[in-house]
């Protein structure tokens, strides 16, 4: 499904800050809806001088008009003279008298979203409502409330007041929404409405009394003041003074807070306060992080270990008078220093996936002190990006690049002077790693049995899927060819 920068952007005729805009209106779309009990839909110019519906929030105390997705529609003739009304007048147009859509009696308002941005004010978008009247029954007190909130919010937005450009963008998990719970407040911060599902969660956070007529400021400070944490943004959002969102923590319970301030005009009105109870997601949250700090402290030990086996492995190789147990101990060393290179990684971020060129280039340090072995002036040229792998196939092809690299260095360029050159190719079903060299090439045409080859066979063969190819060109010395099916390692 297109996104709402794809819609827009194919149009052409709006910049990115206004897209911007329109994500931030868009997203709260679903908001204006609950409290209008309305279809709401944005509007974007279109190059012909029409309009593309490029966002739509149902709600979810009414039914919808909209049963088929509108988004990709170009405004209907209905609708039309009313947006381009709302355009050009920049004003919120009404239907005079309710319309029919496929038989249902309908009533339309149609809001510019206006931006100011230190220039003239101008129209980049249109808000419509569509409140469907087959339903319509005696409304409550809440949802006249809801309804009053949501004109209000209606003006902010014809008056490029609305969203608050400071507010803080995105939704944090958790984000308390019209029917998770209510408070209107006056200017100076007294609750004039709350409702029941806001009334519940205040509750147990310990107020057992009315919310109506209280200071929602007071109200907050009474209950976090025995708290050993509480947040320096509370006092501005509980009086409703700022566009934000904090959370309130008491009696074990924890309840998140998001703050709309009302104005008319650029003065105040009053605020909205939403508000929800999210002690057991905090909860979850914090056990994530818990958890992942603990899996990164393990990733850390386990490098310090391996990096401690490394080194006790060189000097070993230093202090025996075997130069063929020396060499086998500084190979040994030079597979755990790679594994250990890893988890190094690994212990640096939270993510399951790991950027393996960062991993790779440390890699190549590893192999670069082989390289500079009595004798031999070897030089390594990478090309290409492997990107992003996940975590568990980091090791193996680590330590079978690591094993196929410093081979090529400790072999095919012994004794001489030469490059090995290291080129990746990545599609979104493989990745091909190409290794060569210009030194001796494979000894009489054929790929030796040793250790280092049965080992890196393991790791590309049996953990990743993957096949494995030595030759010799003609041009000389050796290539090595890792090819790994990535839809593989997806699963």
């Amino acid at each position: 499904m297109s996104t709402l920068s794809d819609l827009v952007s194919a149009q052409g005729v709006q910049s990115e800050t206004d897209i911007e805009w329109l994500h931030r209106v868009a997203a709260d779309g679903q908001l204006l809806a609950d409290l209008a009990s309305a279809d709401i839909v944005l509007w974007a110019p279109t190059a012909d001088e029409s309009h593309l519906a490029v966002a739509h929030a149902r709600p979810s105390g009414a039914a919808t008009l909209f049963y088929r997705d509108i988004v990709g529609e170009k405004v209907r003739p209905q609708w039309q003279k009313q947006v381009r009304d709302a355009v050009t007048r920049r004003e919120i147009v009404d239907t005079s008298s309710p319309e029919w859509f496929e038989e249902t009696p309908t009533r339309v308002r149609a809001v510019p979203i206006v931006r100011t941005d230190g220039e003239a004010p101008r129209v980049i978008g249109v808000l419509t409502r569509h409140t469907n009247l087959g339903e319509v029954r005696a409304p409550s007190r809440q949802q006249i409330t809801f309804n009053e909130c949501a004109d209000s919010i209606f003006r902010m937005i014809a008056t490029a007041e609305f969203p608050d450009k400071d507010a803080p963008t995105g939704a944090r998990r958790g984000a308390p929404r019209a029917s998770d719970g209510l408070v209107r407040l006056e200017v100076d911060g007294t609750i004039t409405f709350a409702s029941p599902n806001a009334l519940s969660a205040f509750n147990r956070l310990g107020f057992a009394e009315e919310l109506e007529g209280e200071s929602l400021p007071d109200v907050t400070a009474s209950l976090v003041e025995a708290s050993a944490e509480v947040d320096e943004s509370l006092p501005v959002v509980a009086s409703g003074r700022a566009a934000w969102r904090t959370d309130v923590n008491a009696r074990g319970v924890t309840v998140a807070l998001r703050t709309i301030p009302l104005t008319d005009h650029g003065e105040r009105s009053g605020a909205i306060v939403l508000c929800r109870d999210v002690t057991e997601l905090r909860n979850q949250e914090q056990e994530i992080l818990t958890k992942d700090a603990t899996i990164r402290e393990i990733h850390h030990r386990v490098k310090n270990n391996l990096q401690t086996v490394a080194s006790l492995l060189r000097i070993q190789a230093r202090r025996t008078p075997s130069e063929e147990a020396a060499d086998a101990l500084g190979q040994a060393m030079r597979r755990v220093a790679s594994i250990a290179v890893v988890h190094d990684t690994l212990s640096e971020g939270l993510t399951q996936n790991v950027d393996f060129d960062v991993v790779f280039e440390r890699v190549l340090r590893l192999v670069a002190e082989v390289a500079a072995a009595p004798n031999t002036l070897a030089r390594t040229r990478l090309s290409g990006r492997f990107g992003v792998l996940p975590s568990k196939y980091a090791t193996p092809l680590a330590l079978a690049l690591t094993e196929v690299v410093t081979n090529a260095v400790e072999h095919g360029l012994k004794d001489s002077d030469g490059e090995v050159e290291i080129v990746t190719e990545r599609s979104d079903e493989r990745l091909s790693v190409r290794i060569r060299d210009n030194g001796i090439g494979l000894q009489g045409g054929k790929v030796g049995r040793g250790l280092g080859t049965q080992i890196v066979r393991t790791l590309i063969q049996g953990e990743l899927g993957g096949t494995i190819d030595w030759t010799s060109p003609e041009s000389g010395g050796t290539e090595v060819i890792v090819d790994i099916p990535l839809r593989w390692i997806a699963k």
